[in-house]
């Protein structure tokens, strides 16, 4: 996966287009991240002993992670991200900037 927790992601493509926000979770078995106040969704929540009136919440729902980019560090633009080889470790590079992520 090229995105990773607490990655600053730019959303690309649907609703939320050209929003920013951090990754909160990642789901790699279905290409999917949760990003901070991207994706709104409503829940309602049934009565409870310790909510006795039951309520409608906020939360983010899940997004594909093909409709997001990582940020550049140096910029602070989308970029795309490559692989190198740097003392025996697998780094992350932005390809826009040339810098390690």
């Amino acid at each position: 996966m090229k995105i990773k927790k607490g990655d600053k992601v730019q959303v690309l493509a649907g609703a939320y287009k050209g929003k920013q926000g951090n990754v909160l979770v990642v789901y790699p078995e279905k290409n999917r991240a949760i990003v901070e106040g991207v994706n709104i969704v409503k829940k309602h929540k049934k009565p409870s002993a310790e909510n006795p009136q039951g309520s409608i919440i906020e939360k983010e729902a899940t997004i594909h992670i093909s409709n997001l980019a990582l940020l550049d560090p140096k910029s602070g633009k989308p970029t795309r991200i490559s692989y190198r080889i740097e003392e025996g470790k697998k780094v992350r590079i932005a390809v826009k900037s040339g810098e390690a992520i």
